[in-house]
């Protein structure tokens, strides 16, 4: 892909005034707790009341982290853009496992390769990632999401602002109706 022009897409989805942004670590526990209710609510809030927006939020105690934040921002340039990196956020959740490493220093994992690691989200995403993470200057997106997260105060994962306050009292372990109620104000 060297010298083909190339833009990645945000990874925002609804239309609505109210912007609700999670600052997620694909690997964390915790940040696929937060990711799998995005959906549910996106559905509850309604399209047209919010947008949420989804801040990459790489973290160095998840060892293949940058690996795997650098795969879901290709993803983005590829066809389906947002819904494409959706799709490989998806896999990283549903195999954790796989990209994470026991008590963040041990395991299976030791021996993986960023290519065996890139390979395994190719397979279950279905998304061929390797050209598209080659981009020689696909790092430029990823370190605005770094350096947004740190202009924003935020240093770990999941993070939720509201219409850019950072909300300390919201959990990935909360409904998603306590989630609707607090970004809508109701």
């Amino acid at each position: 892909m060297t010298g083909i022009s190339w833009h990645t897409d945000p990874l925002a989805w609804g239309n609505g005034p109210c912007i609700f942004e999670v600052f997620l670590e694909p690997t964390c526990p915790y940040s696929v707790r937060a990711f799998n209710k995005l959906d549910a609510l996106l559905d509850q809030a309604g399209k047209d009341k919010i947008t949420i927006k989804i801040r990459l939020q790489s973290q160095s105690w998840h060892m293949y982290s940058g690996v795997i934040v650098r795969c879901i921002i290709a993803a983005s340039t590829l066809e389906g853009g947002k819904e494409t990196a959706k799709k490989v956020m998806a896999a990283v959740a549903a195999h954790g496992d796989e990209f994470e490493f026991e008590r963040h220093a041990g395991g299976a994992n030791m021996d993986a390769t960023p290519n065996q690691i890139i390979e395994r989200l190719e397979a279950y995403s279905g998304v061929k990632l390797k050209e598209a993470f080659a981009i020689p200057d696909l790092d430029r997106e990823i370190k605005w999401h770094c350096k947004y997260a740190r202009q924003n105060g935020v240093h770990v994962s999941p993070t939720f602002m509201i219409d850019g306050l950072v909300q300390a009292d919201m959990s990935s372990g909360d409904e998603v109706a306590v989630w609707v109620k607090k970004v809508l104000g109701n």
